[in-house]
Protein backbone atom coordinates (compact mmCIF):
# COMPACT_ATOMS: atom_id res chain seq x y z
CA UNK A 1 0.00 0.00 0.00
CA UNK A 2 1.09 3.72 -0.59
CA UNK A 3 2.33 6.43 1.31
CA UNK A 4 0.14 9.55 1.96
CA UNK A 5 0.87 13.15 0.69
CA UNK A 6 -1.78 15.43 1.61
CA UNK A 7 -2.66 18.60 -0.81
CA UNK A 8 -3.58 21.62 0.90
CA UNK A 9 -4.56 24.24 -2.17
CA UNK A 10 -8.11 24.33 -0.64
CA UNK A 11 -7.54 25.47 2.78
CA UNK A 12 -5.95 28.52 0.61
CA UNK A 13 -8.66 28.38 -1.70
CA UNK A 14 -10.98 28.60 1.26
CA UNK A 15 -8.78 32.08 2.99
CA UNK A 16 -9.10 33.49 -0.89
CA UNK A 17 -13.06 33.77 -0.88
CA UNK A 18 -12.58 36.33 1.83
CA UNK A 19 -9.00 37.32 1.06
CA UNK A 20 -8.53 36.96 5.22
CA UNK A 21 -6.05 34.84 7.14
CA UNK A 22 -8.42 32.08 8.14
CA UNK A 23 -8.02 29.31 7.51
CA UNK A 24 -4.48 28.98 7.80
CA UNK A 25 -2.58 26.21 5.52
CA UNK A 26 0.52 25.96 7.51
CA UNK A 27 -1.79 25.20 10.64
CA UNK A 28 -4.02 22.64 8.42
CA UNK A 29 -0.39 21.26 7.24
CA UNK A 30 0.51 21.03 10.84
CA UNK A 31 -2.93 18.64 11.40
CA UNK A 32 -2.30 16.86 8.67
CA UNK A 33 1.39 15.25 9.78
CA UNK A 34 -0.48 15.28 13.22
CA UNK A 35 -3.23 12.92 11.73
CA UNK A 36 -0.64 10.66 10.26
CA UNK A 37 0.51 12.02 6.55
CA UNK A 38 3.47 11.42 4.96
CA UNK A 39 3.94 14.73 3.23
CA UNK A 40 2.45 17.97 2.42
CA UNK A 41 1.62 19.19 -1.24
CA UNK A 42 0.69 22.77 -1.96
CA UNK A 43 0.81 24.22 -5.30
CA UNK A 44 2.90 28.10 -5.82
CA UNK A 45 0.59 28.95 -9.67
CA UNK A 46 1.70 31.93 -10.96
CA UNK A 47 -1.43 33.93 -10.33
CA UNK A 48 -1.10 32.47 -6.59
CA UNK A 49 -5.17 31.84 -6.80
CA UNK A 50 -4.87 30.47 -3.60
CA UNK A 51 -1.17 29.36 -2.13
CA UNK A 52 0.74 32.56 -1.91
CA UNK A 53 4.91 33.32 -1.07
CA UNK A 54 4.42 33.46 2.76
CA UNK A 55 2.55 30.49 2.78
CA UNK A 56 5.50 28.35 1.05
CA UNK A 57 8.09 30.06 3.22
CA UNK A 58 6.29 29.09 6.55
CA UNK A 59 5.47 25.36 4.78
CA UNK A 60 9.20 25.06 4.61
CA UNK A 61 9.92 26.52 8.01
CA UNK A 62 7.48 24.25 9.52
CA UNK A 63 6.63 20.80 7.61
CA UNK A 64 8.10 18.31 9.73
CA UNK A 65 7.81 15.29 7.23
CA UNK A 66 8.50 16.30 3.63
CA UNK A 67 7.58 19.33 1.67
CA UNK A 68 6.44 18.76 -2.12
CA UNK A 69 5.84 21.87 -3.99
CA UNK A 70 3.61 21.65 -6.83
CA UNK A 71 4.63 24.10 -9.74
CA UNK A 72 5.51 25.31 -13.47
CA UNK A 73 8.20 25.69 -15.06
CA UNK A 74 8.32 29.30 -15.67
CA UNK A 75 11.43 30.73 -14.50
CA UNK A 76 9.84 32.77 -11.40
CA UNK A 77 8.73 29.95 -10.11
CA UNK A 78 11.61 27.85 -10.36
CA UNK A 79 13.72 31.06 -8.93
CA UNK A 80 11.57 30.80 -5.87
CA UNK A 81 11.89 27.03 -5.50
CA UNK A 82 15.69 26.87 -5.97
CA UNK A 83 15.90 29.55 -3.09
CA UNK A 84 13.25 27.81 -0.93
CA UNK A 85 14.60 24.20 -1.48
CA UNK A 86 12.00 22.37 -0.89
CA UNK A 87 12.34 18.11 -0.35
CA UNK A 88 10.50 17.44 -3.47
CA UNK A 89 9.49 19.97 -6.48
CA UNK A 90 6.38 18.52 -8.61
CA UNK A 91 6.65 20.12 -12.25
CA UNK A 92 3.26 19.82 -13.42
CA UNK A 93 1.52 22.20 -16.37
CA UNK A 94 -0.47 24.98 -15.47
CA UNK A 95 -3.26 27.20 -17.83
CA UNK A 96 -4.16 30.67 -16.07
CA UNK A 97 -8.08 29.23 -16.75
CA UNK A 98 -8.38 26.13 -15.72
CA UNK A 99 -9.95 25.33 -12.60
CA UNK A 100 -7.83 22.46 -11.54
CA UNK A 101 -4.86 20.51 -13.48
CA UNK A 102 -6.28 19.25 -16.21
CA UNK A 103 -3.65 16.87 -17.51
CA UNK A 104 -0.10 15.42 -17.79
CA UNK A 105 3.12 17.47 -18.16
CA UNK A 106 3.87 17.17 -21.91
CA UNK A 107 7.94 16.05 -21.89
CA UNK A 108 7.83 15.58 -25.69
CA UNK A 109 6.85 19.08 -26.62
CA UNK A 110 9.16 20.97 -23.39
CA UNK A 111 12.08 18.20 -23.08
CA UNK A 112 14.62 20.48 -23.61
CA UNK A 113 13.56 23.24 -21.36
CA UNK A 114 12.55 20.46 -18.44
CA UNK A 115 16.18 18.89 -18.68
CA UNK A 116 17.67 22.80 -17.87
CA UNK A 117 14.54 22.88 -14.97
CA UNK A 118 15.39 19.76 -13.31
CA UNK A 119 19.30 20.20 -13.43
CA UNK A 120 18.66 23.30 -11.85
CA UNK A 121 16.29 21.87 -9.61
CA UNK A 122 18.62 19.59 -8.43
CA UNK A 123 21.49 21.33 -8.18
CA UNK A 124 19.92 22.79 -5.49
CA UNK A 125 19.28 19.73 -3.57
CA UNK A 126 15.89 19.28 -4.61
CA UNK A 127 14.09 15.98 -5.32
CA UNK A 128 11.91 16.59 -8.93
CA UNK A 129 9.09 14.67 -9.67
CA UNK A 130 7.14 15.14 -13.05
CA UNK A 131 3.16 14.77 -12.95
CA UNK A 132 2.93 12.83 -16.48
CA UNK A 133 -0.02 10.58 -17.95
CA UNK A 134 0.03 6.86 -17.89
CA UNK A 135 1.66 7.05 -21.40
CA UNK A 136 4.60 5.05 -22.17
CA UNK A 137 5.70 7.56 -24.90
CA UNK A 138 6.25 10.48 -21.65
CA UNK A 139 7.47 7.66 -19.41
CA UNK A 140 10.35 6.74 -21.12
CA UNK A 141 11.55 10.24 -21.59
CA UNK A 142 11.85 10.92 -17.91
CA UNK A 143 14.93 9.47 -17.51
CA UNK A 144 16.76 11.29 -20.41
CA UNK A 145 15.73 14.87 -18.97
CA UNK A 146 16.89 13.59 -15.17
CA UNK A 147 13.37 13.07 -13.33
CA UNK A 148 13.48 9.98 -10.79
CA UNK A 149 10.33 10.27 -9.53
CA UNK A 150 7.03 10.55 -12.00
CA UNK A 151 3.90 11.29 -10.59
CA UNK A 152 0.83 9.62 -12.58
CA UNK A 153 -2.21 11.18 -13.53
CA UNK A 154 -5.50 9.61 -12.50
CA UNK A 155 -7.87 12.10 -13.82
CA UNK A 156 -8.97 9.95 -16.37
CA UNK A 157 -9.56 7.19 -13.87
CA UNK A 158 -11.36 9.16 -11.08
CA UNK A 159 -13.77 10.69 -13.79
CA UNK A 160 -14.77 7.19 -15.44
CA UNK A 161 -18.54 6.89 -16.30
CA UNK A 162 -19.07 3.11 -16.41
CA UNK A 163 -17.25 0.34 -14.66
CA UNK A 164 -15.73 -0.99 -17.53
CA UNK A 165 -13.91 2.58 -18.28
CA UNK A 166 -12.58 2.66 -15.13
CA UNK A 167 -11.07 -0.56 -15.54
CA UNK A 168 -9.90 0.48 -18.48
CA UNK A 169 -8.17 3.33 -17.07
CA UNK A 170 -6.93 1.76 -14.49
CA UNK A 171 -5.01 -1.41 -16.23
CA UNK A 172 -3.55 1.87 -17.80
CA UNK A 173 -2.07 3.05 -14.94
CA UNK A 174 -1.05 -0.18 -13.59
CA UNK A 175 0.76 -1.16 -17.04
CA UNK A 176 2.22 2.63 -16.95
CA UNK A 177 3.38 1.73 -12.94
CA UNK A 178 5.24 -1.54 -14.14
CA UNK A 179 7.15 0.21 -17.27
CA UNK A 180 8.14 3.33 -14.73
CA UNK A 181 9.46 0.36 -12.47
CA UNK A 182 11.60 -1.54 -15.31
CA UNK A 183 13.19 2.48 -15.71
CA UNK A 184 14.05 2.29 -12.06
CA UNK A 185 11.71 4.88 -11.78
CA UNK A 186 10.22 5.83 -8.00
CA UNK A 187 6.40 6.10 -8.97
CA UNK A 188 3.74 8.53 -7.49
CA UNK A 189 -0.06 8.72 -8.43
CA UNK A 190 -2.62 11.20 -8.07
CA UNK A 191 -5.52 13.75 -8.89
CA UNK A 192 -9.37 13.00 -8.70
CA UNK A 193 -8.91 10.39 -5.77
CA UNK A 194 -11.33 10.29 -3.12
CA UNK A 195 -12.75 7.65 -0.51
CA UNK A 196 -14.59 5.88 -2.95
CA UNK A 197 -12.35 5.47 -5.60
CA UNK A 198 -8.62 4.95 -3.95
CA UNK A 199 -8.29 1.75 -2.90
CA UNK A 200 -7.76 0.39 -6.42
CA UNK A 201 -5.14 2.55 -6.96
CA UNK A 202 -3.82 2.49 -3.99
CA UNK A 203 -2.74 -1.67 -4.33
CA UNK A 204 -1.00 -1.43 -7.36
CA UNK A 205 2.24 -2.91 -6.68
CA UNK A 206 5.10 -0.31 -7.01
CA UNK A 207 2.87 2.96 -6.39
CA UNK A 208 4.87 4.67 -3.79
CA UNK A 209 2.86 7.70 -2.65
CA UNK A 210 -0.53 9.25 -3.24
CA UNK A 211 -0.90 12.66 -3.64
CA UNK A 212 -4.65 13.84 -2.17
CA UNK A 213 -6.22 16.89 -1.52
CA UNK A 214 -9.67 18.27 -2.48
CA UNK A 215 -11.62 14.89 -1.11
CA UNK A 216 -10.05 15.27 1.81
CA UNK A 217 -10.54 19.12 2.71
CA UNK A 218 -14.00 18.49 1.30
CA UNK A 219 -14.78 15.94 4.03
CA UNK A 220 -13.29 18.00 6.77
CA UNK A 221 -15.78 20.25 6.31
CA UNK A 222 -18.18 17.59 7.89
CA UNK A 223 -15.45 15.51 10.04
CA UNK A 224 -12.71 17.98 10.95
CA UNK A 225 -9.62 17.28 9.07
CA UNK A 226 -7.32 15.56 11.33
CA UNK A 227 -10.60 12.47 11.18
CA UNK A 228 -10.75 13.23 7.29
CA UNK A 229 -6.80 12.38 6.95
CA UNK A 230 -6.94 9.38 8.79
CA UNK A 231 -10.11 7.74 7.31
CA UNK A 232 -8.07 8.46 4.48
CA UNK A 233 -4.94 6.77 5.05
CA UNK A 234 -7.23 3.60 6.11
CA UNK A 235 -7.96 3.45 2.39
CA UNK A 236 -5.04 4.24 0.80
CA UNK A 237 -2.04 3.03 2.95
Amino acid sequence: MAKLGVNIDHVATLRQARKGVFPDPVSAASLCEKAGSHSIVAHLREDRRHINDSDVKRLKKTVRTRFNLEMSIVPEIVEIACRLKPHQATLVPEKRQELTTEGGLCIITYKRRLAKVIEQLRKSGIDVSLFIDPDKRQIALAPEVGAKIIEIHTGRYAEAKTKLHREARLTEIIKATEYAQTLGLTVNAGHGLDYDNVKPIARISGIEELNIGYSIICRSIFVGLEAAVRQMLLLAT
